[in-house]
């Protein structure tokens, strides 16, 4: 896992070279953009509806079960994420986007997705194959920025954006193991409660999955401000297997950074330690790429430190077999 994390700009690079020679059809009266997919396919969705938010004129919902919202029709953008292409769950979505007359475009590496895919001729874009799900975001997150940056949803040239993010992951390469490994022995052996400061919850979602399966731990992850009406009150009594973390960037709502920086001394007191994550970077595109290596990274020392294997995730592949054992 470690050598899959090293290589993600390289990954990065050959996303856009997979992106920019991606033979796509312009989609007409689009209404909403439905991303449906789970786990590590799944994520990118819910990270490119917070990077363009602000400028993609029509709503983007990030599906992660068996069944399409109602709204889906012929107005509709069904972006099929599956880096397998035979996720059961995806698979479903996919069967009622075709009834449903929705406009396919698939993101996968095969299986049963590209086979309908290329049985009913909807555009997809193939990525490489062979790698754990979770491994692979640069991957599938740049088709997607790809999708809505050809049919015309953003201005912003977003790959461009990739690009230089590329140049700024290497040159910051030491300082983020480093930094990584700091965080990561402060999370040994503790609950991380992941924060993020509302401009990318994806970010600190993605983070929870990567404690989940490479570090085998448990963790939960909350936003601000929402957090401030709800989980606030739950903080009363000192714990010390806890630890908190917080992702932070320059385009952070300054009202909600207030809001950390008042709550910032009550995790002090009641927890074994607070971290901030700081992103760097001048475009939105770069600094969430910037916070997620650095996530990535600290969920392997953690595995490292644990001395267990950071790709192993035996307990859902065994979940797998038993529900294909039910059909």
């Amino acid at each position: 896992m470690k050598t899959l994390v090293e290589g993600f700009t390289k990954q990065l690079q050959e996303a856009l070279d997979i992106a920019n020679s991606a033979s796509l059809t312009k989609k007409t009266n689009v209404q909403n953009i439905v991303v449906t997919g789970l786990g590590g396919s799944g994520i990118g969705g819910s990270i490119l509806s917070e990077l363009v938010q602000t400028e993609c004129p029509v709503p983007i919902i990030v599906n992660k079960d068996y069944f399409l919202p109602e709204f889906v029709n012929a107005n509709s953008l069904v972006i099929i994420s599956s880096y397998s292409g035979n996720t059961e769950e995806t698979l479903s979505a996919m069967q009622q986007a075709i009834s449903k007359h929705a406009q396919i475009i698939c993101v996968t590496s095969g299986g049963k997705v590209h086979e309908l895919a290329q049985h009913h001729q909807f555009d997809t874009i193939i990525i490489p194959g062979g790698h754990p799900p979770r491994s692979c975001i640069g991957y599938s997150l740049i088709q997607l920025l790809k999708i809505v940056q050809f049919n015309g949803f953003v201005q912003t040239d977003l790959l461009q954006q990739v690009k230089d993010s590329i140049i700024l992951l290497d040159a910051e390469k030491n300082a983020i193991t480093s930094e990584a490994t700091i965080i990561a022995n402060t999370l040994l052996h503790k609950i991380p409660v992941i924060y993020s400061l509302g401009s990318c919850e994806g970010v600190a979602v993605r983070f929870r999955q990567q404690i989940n399966e490479n570090s085998k731990m448990l963790c939960w992850h909350h936003t601000f401000p929402e957090m401030n009406h709800n989980e606030l009150v739950g903080w009363t009594e000192k714990n010390d297997s806890l630890a908190v973390v917080t992702f932070r960037t320059t385009f952070d709502y300054e009202r909600t950074v207030k809001r950390y920086e008042l709550c910032k001394p009550l995790f002090s007191k009641y927890s074994n330690s607070v971290t901030d994550i700081t992103a760097k970077g001048n475009s939105k595109v770069a600094q969430v790429l910037y916070l997620i290596h650095m996530g990535d990274w600290i969920s392997c020392y953690i595995a490292d430190l644990k001395n267990i294997d950071a790709v192993e995730v035996d307990v859902i592949t065994n979940l797998k077999n038993q529900l294909a054992n039910l059909n």
